[in-house]
C-alpha cells in the first residue's frame, strides 16, 4: 500500500486554478438522511480528485454540565485508539493512503474532518478508520491519562497569557452560570475529577445519529456521497436528539474588570451579547460591523485608535453567533499607561456608531470588499467544506451561499440602523482589561508610539 501513498500538496497547489470558476457558479447543495436519520449536505465540486467531509455532533462544551472540558477530552481521544486499534494504528492507516484526519471542540458542536483522495484506493481505507473511530473509540485508560495531561498543559499556558484570560474573564461575565459560561477547556480541578466512565458515557449520549449532521465537498456524484456518508455515519447508533441550548438570559449588569498582568500591554475587551445564527438582523449587523471593527486596519475602529492617535496596532470587532445569542466582541492592546485612554475612544467610536450609522461611503466600501471577495472565500474543498458543515449544524438555507451576495447587496443603510440599534447597548458593555501589573516591563520606544501587534481576536467557538 505505500507504494500508492499520494500526495495531496500537489494537488493542493492547483486549487487556487479554481477559484475563478466559483466566482462564475456557486456550487449548490444537495440535501438528504442516511437510513439511521442523519442529515446529510453536499456540494459536487469536480475539479480536483478529493473529497472533504466533515461529521458534527451537538457534543460541544455546552453539554459539558458538571464537568467542564469533557466534550474537550473525549473529542480528543477520538483519535487515540478505536476497538483494538492504537493511535499509532490510526495515524498510519492515514498516512498510507496521504488522508488528514482533524477533530475540534465548540461550544456548539464537536466535528471530525477528513480530506482524502477520491480513488478508492485512498478513500475506503481511510473512510472505514473514521467510521470505526466514531463508532468504536477505545478511551483506553493511558490515552485518557496523556490527553488530560496535555489539557493541563494549556491550561497552564493560558493561566500565562493575558488574551486568554481576558476572554476566560469576558465570557464568564457575559454568560455567567448559563452553560455558554463554562470553561470549554476545562479547569485543572473539573479536568482531574473526569473518569473514563463519564468520557464513555458523554460519547453514547451524544455521538448518535440524531445528533450529527454530513457535510461532504468533493469529486463524487450523488450515488457515491450517498455511500460516502453511510459508510461514515451507517454505523453509529440512532440515540436521542438532545434539545438547543437554553436561552441566554439579559445582561443585567456591565462591569469593568480589571486584573492585573506583568504584561507591557494591556489586552482590553469589550462587549455584550450579540444574536443567534437563527437572527434575521444578522446580516445587516455583519455588514454594519464591517465598517466598524471587522475590516481591518480601514475599519472605523482603528481609523480612530491607530491612525489619528497611535493608541493601538489595531482594534477589531466581531459578532459570533452561537446556537443562542453568542458574543458581540472589540478587541485591542494598548500600553498600560494607555489603557484608560484606549478604552474611551473605543467607547466613544462605538456609541457614536450606534446613534449616527455608518458612513454611507464606508457602508457601500464594505459592501464591495464582502461580496468581491466572497468567491476567494469559498476558494478550495476545505473552505468550501467549512461553510457547508455550518450551513449543516445550524440548519441554514440550503440556497445560503446562491443568495448571499444578493442578500448583502439589498441591505440598506437604515436596515443596518437599526438592527443596530435593536441590539447594541453601547452604555451597557462588559469591559475586561488584563494588563497593568506592578511587574509590568517598560516597552521600549516604537514608530509612532504605536504598540505591537496585536494577537488577533479568537472567534467565540460555536
Amino acid at each position: 500500500m505505500s507504494s500508492l501513498k499520494p500526495s495531496l500538496s500537489g494537488l493542493l497547489a492547483t486549487a487556487l486554478l479554481c477559484v475563478s470558476s466559483l466566482a462564475q457558479a456557486i456550487p449548490e447543495i444537495q440535501n438528504w438522511h442516511t437510513a439511521n436519520g442523519v442529515p446529510v449536505y453536499f456540494i459536487a465540486a469536480r475539479e480536483l480528485p478529493m473529497v472533504d467531509a466533515q461529521i458534527l455532533f451537538r457534543a460541544g462544551s455546552v453539554r459539558d454540565g458538571e464537568r467542564p472540558g469533557l466534550a474537550q477530552l473525549t473529542n480528543g481521544l477520538l483519535e487515540e485508539g478505536a476497538g483494538d486499534w492504537s493511535a499509532d494504528t490510526i495515524a498510519d492507516r492515514l498516512d498510507q493512503v496521504g488522508a488528514r484526519l482533524a477533530t475540534s471542540s465548540r461550544r456548539d458542536s464537536a466535528s471530525v474532518a477528513l480530506r482524502s483522495l477520491t480513488d478508492p484506493r485512498y478513500l475506503q481505507p481511510a473512510v472505514e478508520t473514521v467510521a470505526r473511530l466514531l463508532k468504536e473509540p477505545s478511551f483506553a485508560p493511558d490515552a485518557v491519562e496523556r490527553v488530560r495531561q496535555q489539557m493541563l498543559t494549556a491550561l497552564q499556558e493560558r493561566a500565562q497569557s493575558p488574551g486568554a484570560i481576558a476572554q476566560d474573564a469576558f465570557f464568564k461575565a457575559l454568560y455567567g452560570d448559563h452553560p455558554y459560561g463554562s470553561p470549554a477547556d476545562g479547569t485543572p480541578a473539573s479536568l482531574n475529577a473526569i473518569t473514563r466512565a463519564d468520557i464513555q458515557d458523554f460519547h453514547r449520549r451524544y455521538y448518535t445519529a440524531a445528533n450529527a449532521v454530513v457535510a461532504i465537498v468533493g469529486d463524487l456524484d450523488r450515488p457515491a456521497a450517498e455511500q460516502l456518508a453511510n459508510a461514515l455515519v451507517g454505523g453509529l447508533p440512532k440515540g436521542e436528539p438532545m434539545p438547543p441550548p437554553p436561552p441566554v438570559p439579559a445582561l443585567t449588569t456591565n462591569p469593568t474588570i480589571r486584573i492585573p498582568h506583568p504584561s507591557s500591554q494591556s489586552h482590553i475587551l469589550i462587549g455584550q451579547l450579540g444574536v443567534s445564527r437563527a437572527d434575521p438582523d444578522y446580516y445587516a449587523l455583519y455588514l454594519g460591523n464591517h465598517v466598524l471593527g471587522g475590516n481591518g486596519l480601514v475599519s472605523q475602529l482603528s481609523q480612530e485608535i491607530r491612525e489619528k492617535r497611535g493608541l493601538a496596532y489595531g482594534a477589531y470587532s466581531a459578532f459570533s453567533p452561537m446556537r443562542q445569542a453568542g458574543p458581540f466582541l472589540i478587541n485591542l492592546q494598548t500600553r498600560n499607561d494607555q489603557a484608560d485612554t484606549a478604552l474611551q475612544v473605543a467607547q466613544t467610536t462605538l456609541r457614536q456608531f450606534s446613534a449616527d450609522g455608518p458612513d454611507p461611503q464606508m457602508l457601500e466600501e464594505a459592501r464591495q470588499n464582502i461580496t468581491g471577495g466572497f468567491a476567494l472565500d469559498l476558494a478550495g474543498n476545505g473552505k468550501l467544506a467549512n461553510y457547508l458543515g455550518l450551513i449543516a449544524f445550524y440548519g441554514l438555507p440550503l440556497d445560503y451561499l446562491q443568495t448571499f451576495i444578493a442578500t448583502m447587496n439589498g441591505i440598506s443603510l437604515e436596515q443596518v440602523k437599526t438592527a443596530w440599534q435593536r441590539h447594541i447597548q453601547p452604555d451597557r458593555q462588559i469591559v475586561v482589561i488584563v494588563g497593568g501589573g506592578q511587574n509590568a516591563p517598560t516597552p521600549p520606544p516604537g514608530p509612532a508610539g504605536v504598540p505591537a501587534p496585536p494577537t488577533p481576536p479568537e472567534p467565540a467557538r460555536s
